[in-house]
C-alpha cells in the first residue's frame, strides 16, 4: 500500500473466535457475518475495496477508488463488532412529564405534546426503558441502532434554556442563559 491510502483503512481487521466472516465463492464483493447476536451482510460496491482473508484477520485493499477505503473498513469492523458485542444507545428524557415505555412492538412517548408518539421498534433492536425516563436501544447493526435513536431524538431535541427533551447519556447540552429583567 502506498502512503496515500487512508490511515483508519490499513488497519487489519481481527475476527474473534465466535464470529464466522465469509466472503461468496460466486460474489466476491458479499461479505457474511454471522455470530452469536446476529447475522449482517455487506454488498461492496465494484472497484472500490479488494478485501482479503489472512489468519483471522480481513485486509481492505484499495481499488480505484481510495476515498472509500476507510469508510468500508470500518463498515466491516462495525459489522464483526456488532455480531460479537452489540451495540448500545443510551437516551435520556429530561422533562416534566416526559415518559417512555415499550407496548408491544412499539416504543411509547409521552413528550408535551396532546398525543402519545407511537414509534414502531424495527426488527433487530431491543428497547428497555428504565424508571420511564432512560430508554436503552441494543442491536447489532450500528447504522440500524443509531437511526433509529436519531430518530427517537428528533421527536424533541435538547432546548438550550431549561435542557428539556431527548438527549444522548453523554451528550453535554449547551445552555444559554435567559432574558433577564429590567434593571
Amino acid at each position: 500500500m502506498d502512503k496515500n491510502t487512508s490511515r483508519i483503512g490499513k488497519l487489519p481487521i481481527k475476527i474473534p473466535t465466535n464470529v464466522t466472516a465469509t466472503l461468496s465463492e460466486d460474489n466476491p464483493k458479499h461479505i457474511t457475518v454471522k455470530g452469536p447476536y446476529g447475522v449482517l451482510e455487506l454488498q461492496l460496491p465494484e472497484n472500490t475495496v479488494g478485501l482479503v482473508e489472512d489468519n483471522g484477520y480481513f485486509i481492505v485493499e484499495p481499488k480505484d477508488d481510495k476515498a472509500l477505503h476507510g469508510l468500508y473498513r470500518t463498515l466491516i469492523h462495525n459489522m464483526i463488532q456488532g455480531v460479537s458485542e452489540q451495540f448500545k444507545v443510551i437516551l435520556i428524557l429530561e422533562g416534566v412529564g416526559y415518559k417512555a415505555n415499550v407496548t408491544g412492538n412499539s416504543l411509547v412517548l409521552n413528550l408535551g405534546f396532546s398525543h402519545p408518539v407511537k414509534m414502531d421498534i424495527p426488527k433487530g433492536i431491543t428497547v428497555n426503558v428504565v424508571e420511564n425516563r432512560t430508554i436503552t436501544l441494543i442491536g447489532c447493526d450500528k447504522q440500524e441502532l443509531t437511526l433509529f435513536a436519531d430518530r427517537v431524538k428528533a421527536w424533541r431535541p435538547p432546548e438550550p434554556y431549561k435542557g428539556k427533551g431527548i438527549r444522548y447519556q453523554n451528550e453535554i447540552v449547551l445552555r444559554k442563559p435567559g432574558k433577564s429583567g429590567k434593571k
